[in-house]
């Protein structure tokens, strides 16, 4: 029989992977290490844990798979270089969610316009099909960086309050709450999509590249809708928890 090496003795009081991985992600989390910065070594940490190397290989590896951390050969384990996560049952507007984790946020409208509803935006917002909307094209940035383009359409109830709003407001849910309307998220959709000829050029990716795309509401407390809006990230930027009963799952293209 193979002996256990002192590497795979398991302590006593060792911590499992899953309490292992649970931690590092609160450290990471709190930016104990910063974005692109090393982590200690496999050994390091089986020794501050109090467990083997192996289990904390598994919650390293756990963590990678979701975009925490990243393995480089021959160098260890880094955290990842901009990664944000928020939970999809628990999906925050862009500015809080940013503001939680103690990012700079900022915005900036680079177009206005006012053309036609469409079906789905004549029902949910309950007005006439064609008629006029307002809608935008926002650029959002995370420490002055572009992370994400939000197109957004507007009801008409709405649309006076959001259309004095300055161009580089950071939070239009902010300045909507400041003249006492206060929006909340709705319903919303996440799925993968490639880059428009648009998205190439505000956010520097390559066309047809791959985006996180969430497609959502926003509206009163009382369920009244404000909004429509279509949220395109970069991938390595932001990336969402899915447990259970947050979601369902909807199959796009059915085999045939």
């Amino acid at each position: 029989m193979r002996q256990n090496s002192a590497a795979d003795a398991v302590p006593a009081t060792a911590q499992g992977a899953g309490a292992v991985a649970a931690d590092l992600e609160g450290r990471i989390g709190r930016a104990e290490w910063p974005a692109g910065g090393r982590l200690p070594g496999e050994q390091a940490l089986a020794r501050e844990y109090g467990t083997t190397r192996a289990r904390v290989r598994t919650a390293l590896a756990a963590l990678a798979r979701r975009g925490l951390v990243v393995s480089r050969p021959n160098s260890g384990w880094y955290v990842q270089a901009g990664f944000r996560a928020q939970t999809v049952g628990e999906l925050r507007p862009f500015s809080g969610w940013a503001a939680g984790h103690g990012l700079d946020f900022g915005g900036q409208v680079v177009r206005r316009e006012r053309s036609g509803a469409n079906a789905l935006e004549a029902r949910l917002l309950g007005i006439g099909l064609g008629d006029r909307v307002l809608r935008f094209v926002r650029v959002r940035t995370l420490n002055g960086r572009p992370v994400m383009v939000e197109r957004s359409a507007w009801a008409p109830w709405v649309e006076p309050m959001v259309d004095r709003l300055p161009d580089d407001v950071p939070s239009v849910f902010d300045g909507l709450a400041e003249a006492g309307v206060r929006i909340a998220l709705g319903g919303h959709r996440i799925e993968a999509v490639a880059a428009s000829s648009e998205d190439v050029r505000l956010l520097g990716v390559r066309r047809s590249g791959p985006l996180l795309q969430v497609t959502r509401t926003g509206e009163t407390a009382a369920g009244r809708l404000a909004e429509l809006a279509v949220d395109r990230y970069l991938p390595e930027v932001v990336a969402f928890d899915v447990r259970p009963g947050d979601v369902n799952r909807t199959l796009l293209d059915p085999p045939h």
